[in-house]
């Protein structure tokens, strides 16, 4: 069992943010692959579902992004899953917009939702990092990070949610550089 956490914010003012990235990527996989209705479940949204031959949890948290270990700590800890078993989806200002790559473990590059997770369970979970771009100046990371996607960037934005949900058996089975391979490629077309 793999537990699969998009990181964003709840409430309709901020589904479109890039920050809310996360939680956009578990809403396709869960309509794409078929998942059942959510649940109110670990201070959060859960949906179950299988992808593959697995059975994989997408959880998005409802605490808020500088509280969402608190949820997924939670979920962690009632499935007694490792660390290993966990795969969260965030926004990424280091990578230009709309790439994705993937990566176990490492530092939370300032962001508040891997900070929390890492305060409740350490750094060695699995991350699949969803490019937003940097503004160009520090002084404007946070209008940025808390800023609606543009019109001109919902295409692609659509085009990366349908390629990382596409590709989501090859995340399922352990296979991240061909899942970063297979999604760069369906981005291309």
């Amino acid at each position: 069992m793999q537990l699969w956490v998009g990181l964003g914010n709840p409430g309709p003012q901020y589904a479109l943010h890039r920050h809310n990235v996360g939680f956009m990527a578990i809403d396709t996989i869960a309509e794409v692959h078929g998942f059942g209705p959510v649940q109110k479940k670990f201070l959060g949204w859960l949906q179950e579902g299988r992808i593959g031959g697995g059975k994989v949890l997408l959880l998005k948290p409802a605490t808020f992004m500088n509280e969402s270990g608190r949820a997924v700590g939670e979920a962690m800890r009632f499935y007694k899953l490792a660390p290993d078993a966990l795969t969260v989806f965030h926004d990424e200002l280091d990578l230009a917009p709309f790439k994705v790559k993937v990566k176990r473990g490492g530092g939370t590059a300032g962001h508040n939702g891997l900070r929390s997770i890492d305060q409740h369970l350490g750094p060695d979970f699995r991350r699949v990092r969803l490019g937003i771009g940097h503004p160009g100046h520090k002084d404007r990371v946070t209008g940025h990070v808390l800023g609606n996607f543009a019109k001109a960037e919902m295409d692609p934005l659509a085009d990366m949610l349908g390629a990382i949900a596409a590709e989501a058996p090859l995340l399922a089975a352990g296979d991240d550089t061909r899942f970063m391979n297979d999604v760069a490629l369906r981005m291309q077309d």
